[in-house]
């Protein structure tokens, strides 16, 4: 069983070539549903009734074999798109029917096999194993479609910048990806507002500011990250920005915990002679090594004492935001500066 990644993918397009059949699956649902737009308005437009025909999960598979056995209509191919079928649950003979489409790719249709909501595991389902096999004995190819990591989604941005008319600093491209998250569709629609607002200028992280938006999420990262980095002020201003959002504080403290979560993770991998791959392996990252990347670079300057005594110090913070009647904006600023505190002289605070 072959699985391509984006990069083969993409090229493939680019030159123009079509396999018979593609199983697009990966956790990325912007990705996903791009692509599958790509490969459909290389083949048939969605208002071409004759061409194009979309099937859901409740579908006859019957009918989809009618649809790839007609020839096209005043066209070279057609495109036939079967979303969300639940393989893994269907009954065997519908599993069978389903890899005999994969199987008989022809020149004159393109089958794409669409994982939208349905989450897909490669490595442990031997169903989907046996689908892709079957794929590719005709030419086909499974693609994983995943988040794209911070490096991609930079390039993204400033690439962007420049087919829109503008010129978009890669700090400043870095610093959206941090304060408004990972999300492709989010970022493309803070892209085209940044584009708007300066037409023909160069966006930088000023303009980041005053333009976008900023996600609870990723602004708890940016807690995080301003504590590892020793922040106090600007770590406070942010934990400030995080009550003003009414953002709940057991999440705050979730996000942050699992901030360290990721170090000790990769700490304990590390003390085992492992690396982030093997990491992500074990602790279940696929998809997301980003995350690792993340932590080995938080990790620098690390101990395990540190570790520790900031784990200490999350399980204090929890045990007392469930106490009754806690102030819940004192705990989380406690935190705050003891964690900071851990981190510079690798000692704890009361």
């Amino acid at each position: 069983m072959a699985v391509i990644n984006e990069d083969t993918f993409k090229n493939q397009l680019k030159a123009g070539k079509l396999a018979p059949v593609y199983i697009i699956f990966g956790d990325d649902g912007y990705l996903k549903k791009m692509y599958v737009d790509k490969i459909s308005k290389m083949t048939a437009d969605k208002d071409d009734i004759f061409n194009y025909s979309k099937f859901g999960s409740d579908c006859d598979l019957q009918e989809v074999y009618d649809a790839l056995s007609q020839l096209p209509v005043l066209a070279d191919k057609k495109c036939i798109i079967l979303c969300d079928y639940d393989f893994e649950h269907c009954s065997k003979s519908d599993f069978d029917k389903l890899c005999l489409l994969a199987k008989d790719g022809n020149d004159t249709a393109v089958l794409i096999i669409w994982f939208d909501s349905i989450e897909v595991d490669a490595k442990k389902s031997s169903k989907f194993k046996k689908l892709a096999s079957a794929a590719e004995k005709c030419g086909g190819a499974a693609v994983l479609l995943n988040h794209r990591r911070t490096p991609e989604l930079v390039k993204m941005l400033t690439d962007g910048a420049l087919k829109r008319g503008c010129k978009m600093e890669p700090a400043a491209a870095r610093y959206l990806v941090e304060t408004a998250g990972e999300d492709i569709n989010t970022l493309v629609n803070e892209l085209d507002k940044l584009c708007f607002f300066l037409p023909s200028g160069c966006i930088t992280k000023q303009d980041v500011d005053y333009v976008c938006v900023k996600t609870p999420e990723a602004s708890v990262y940016n807690l995080s990250k301003q504590i590892l980095a020793k922040n106090a002020e600007m770590a406070l201003k942010t934990l400030d920005e995080l009550f003003f959002m009414r953002l709940e504080p057991m999440m705050i403290l979730y996000t942050v915990s699992s901030v360290y979560v990721d170090m000790y993770r990769l700490f304990v991998c590390r003390k085992s002679g492992k690396n982030i791959k093997d990491a992500a392996e074990i602790f279940g990252y696929k998809g997301r090594e980003f995350v690792l990347e993340r932590a080995a670079r938080d990790l620098s300057g690390f101990d395990f004492n540190r570790l520790a005594l900031s784990f200490d110090a999350l399980i204090d913070a929890d045990r007392r935001l469930k106490s009754f009647g806690a102030d819940e904006r004192i705990i989380l600023e406690q935190l705050t500066i003891r964690l900071i505190y851990i981190a510079a002289k690798g000692e704890t605070v009361d």
